[in-house]
C-alpha cells in the first residue's frame, strides 16, 4: 500500500525536477550526486517551495495539485520536516523548540496541552533532562534527537530528514544512527531520509531511491542494487563499506 505519492516538476534556471513517485509505508534512503534534487525534492513536499506542475497526495489528502488549484501550506500538511543543521531556533529552550509547531496554524492546541505533548515525546525521544536547555548548549546528537522530536510532535503523516547524520562525528553518528532505526519503527511512519552513506541503508531497512539530475534513475532494496546497478555512481554507493 503506497502512503504517499507525488507527481511534480520545477524548475530553477537550468536545473528541472522532474519525478513520479509512489512512496512506500516505511523508510526510503533518497541519495543523489550533490546538486541532483534531493533537497528540492523533500522541500517540495513539505511546501516549502511551489512546484511549477504538481500532483501531492499525502495520508490519503491532497496536498498540492495545481490541476485543481489546490495548495495546502507547509503548516498545514502534516509533514515532518527536519532540514540539514536541524535548524532549530537559538532563542528558545528545547521545550518550545518542540512545542512551536503546536502554537501556530490548524496545529495550534492551549498552551498546557501544547507543552504536555512536547514533554511526552521528549521523553519517549529520551531527551526529557534537555527541556530548560537553549540549543547552543546541546551536543550534535542532542540537538537531532530534539529537531527529531519538533517534527513528530505534529503526529505527521510523512517525515522527512535531510542528511541527519552529516554534522554528526563518527561515534556520534552510529549512535544516532541506532536510535533512528529504533525510533522509526517505533514510531511507524513512513520517511524519507536524504543520506550520503550506505550504512543509513543498512541500519533503516531502507529501500533506495537514487535521484540524478532531477530525474529518479533507480530504486530497490541494496541487493537489488549491487545486481543491476543503473550507472557508475550507483555502483559505487552501494558498494560503499558498511562496517561500521
Amino acid at each position: 500500500m503506497n502512503a504517499w505519492r507525488a507527481e511534480l516538476s520545477l524548475r530553477r534556471g537550468p536545473f528541472h525536477l522532474d519525478v513520479n513517485l509512489c512512496g512506500p509505508s516505511g523508510t526510503v534512503a533518497l541519495v543523489g550526486p550533490n546538486g541532483s534534487g534531493k533537497t528540492t525534492l523533500l522541500r517540495a513536499l513539505a511546501g516549502a517551495v511551489v512546484p511549477d506542475q504538481a500532483e501531492i497526495v499525502i495520508g490519503g489528502r491532497v496536498v498540492a495539485s495545481t490541476r485543481e488549484r489546490i495548495w495546502v501550506p507547509a503548516e498545514a500538511r502534516r509533514v515532518g520536516y527536519v532540514p540539514q543543521g536541524y535548524a532549530l531556533f537559538p532563542h528558545l529552550s528545547v521545550l518550545d523548540n518542540v512545542a512551536f509547531g503546536l502554537s501556530t496554524g490548524s496545529n495550534a492546541l492551549p498552551r498546557d496541552e501544547r507543552y504536555a505533548r512536547a514533554r511526552a515525546i521528549l521523553r519517549r525521544l529520551d531527551c526529557a533532562r534537555l527541556e530548560d536547555e537553549p540549543p547552543a548548549q546541546l551536543s550534535g546528537g542532542e540537538q537531532q534527537r530534539v529537531a527529531l522530536a519538533r517534527a513528530l510532535v505534529l503526529e505527521p503523516d510523512l517525515l522527512l530528514l535531510d542528511e541527519p547524520l552529516a554534522a554528526l562525528d563518527a561515534a556520534a553518528r552510529r549512535q544516532v544512527r541506532r536510535f533512528l532505526a529504533e525510533h522509526l519503527a517505533t514510531f511507524a511512519r513512513p520517511a524519507i531520509v536524504v543520506t550520503h552513506d550506505v550504512r543509513d541503508v543498512s541500519a533503516l531497512s531502507a529501500t533506495v531511491w537514487i535521484l540524478d539530475h532531477g530525474r529518479m534513475v533507480q530504486s530497490g532494496t541494496r541487493e537489488q542494487l549491487i545486481d543491476a546497478p543503473a550507472n557508475a555512481f550507483v555502483s559505487e554507493f552501494v558498494g560503499g563499506n558498511d562496517s561500521s
